[in-house]
Parts: structure tokens; sequence; C-alpha cells
């Protein structure tokens, strides 16, 4: 059957990247609508190759860190901490799934832990601000009674 000439995925190459924006043939994807639209769309297979389908539209997704980006954190230590992705979910943040990688980024299990998500700048600084020091001068974060560690 013969399409009307509208696609909801461009033919080029279409990368997920660290800094949690959407580029096409490495050009950066502007519409916000349409990058929350590929993070809401995208899909991880068995496989673990990266996938956008939109009705008959598909392609695969090069992802240069993880799939998807915490863009925000609300809460505190005494209720928690919730991490709201790139494509707009919730959810409560697994303080044991948190680890540090390289360059002192914080990464974080995400939907259900079946994958991480990178904390961009402003979404870490949100969280480490409620950090303390620990013992050892490392840092901590408090969460209910308990003390995470970082790093």
């Amino acid at each position: 059957m013969a399409r009307a000439g509208f696609t909801a995925i461009h033919s080029g190459r279409i990368r997920f990247a660290k800094d949690g924006r959407w580029y096409c043939d490495d050009e950066v994807i502007p519409n916000k609508a349409i990058c929350r639209l590929y993070a809401r769309a995208m899909t991880i297979g068995d496989d673990g190759v990266a996938r956008l389908q939109l009705g008959e539209d598909k392609a695969q997704v090069t992802i240069e860190d993880t799939p998807w980006v915490v863009t925000q954190v609300e809460g505190d230590p005494a209720r928690g901490f919730t991490v709201i992705l790139n494509d707009e979910t919730r959810e409560a943040l697994d303080v044991e799934t948190l680890r540090v990688g390289p360059e002192h980024v914080l990464y974080a299990g995400v939907k259900g832990r079946r994958h991480e998500a990178r904390f961009l700048r402003p979404a870490y600084y949100e969280l480490m601000r409620h950090a303390v020091a620990g013992p050892d001068g490392g840092l901590e974060l408090p969460v209910g009674t308990r003390r995470v560690r970082l790093g």
C-alpha cells in the first residue's frame, strides 16, 4: 500500500548521545516533541539493540552511553527521591543501584533495574546538594535512616 509521504522517523543515522540529546546524521534534533516521542518509542531488544518503531517506520538507534538519562530529581532524604527521565517517566530512585562512573558521572538503575540512566548535570547537582561527608571523607547520600556511599 502506498504511503502518504509522511514518515515519523528520518531515514538517516539516529543516535542518542550521552548529553541527553537526539541526533540524526550527526545533527542535533531541535524539536522537543520529536525527542520526547523518540524517547518514549525507543525499545531495547533482548539482543541489546536499541530501536525506534512508530507505526510502519522503524530505525536502529546508536546509544552513546545509556538509553535514557535522568533530567530531574525530586524529593529529599527524609521522603526519598524520584527521578524523571527524558521520556518523562517518573520512578523512585533505587539508591542501591547508584554508581559513579568515569569522569565522576552518576548512574542509577531504571526501568525495573533493566537499564542504567546517566544523570545529566542539573539532576546530578540537585541530588548532590543532599550529599554529606562520610566518616572516611567520601560522599554519602542520606536516605531515610540510611546513608548510601557514593563512589
